[in-house]
């Protein structure tokens, strides 16, 4: 069964509740939405909005590798997606493989 795509309407919404304080977890969050905003699936947007609910320095603990999700954020879901904003870009096309 294919997954449901965010809606134009509600990717809008998901990007501006993304604005965050540091600088850091904002690179990470544009290169995130750079790469999937076309193929964002509604379970994907929920996950990152209940990444999003966390203070800056515990997001950037979690994209930086420093602690692993803990507790109603250890799922398969919410790792998927913060698998997806850690992804580095390839270095000479700027592109994942």
């Amino acid at each position: 069964m294919a997954e449901t795509l965010l809606d134009e309407r509600a990717l809008s919404k998901l990007r501006w509740r993304c604005r965050r304080g540091l600088l850091e977890n904002d690179l990470f969050i544009e290169r995130f939405f750079g790469r999937y905003a076309d193929s964002l699936t509604v379970r994907q947007a929920e996950a990152l909005g209940e990444l999003m609910d966390l203070a800056d320095n515990d997001l950037l603990d979690l994209l930086l590798r420093r602690k692993d999700p803990e507790g109603e954020l250890d799922r398969p879901d919410t790792r998927e997606v913060l698998e997806m904003l850690r992804r580095k870009p390839d270095a000479s096309t700027g592109t994942r493989h």
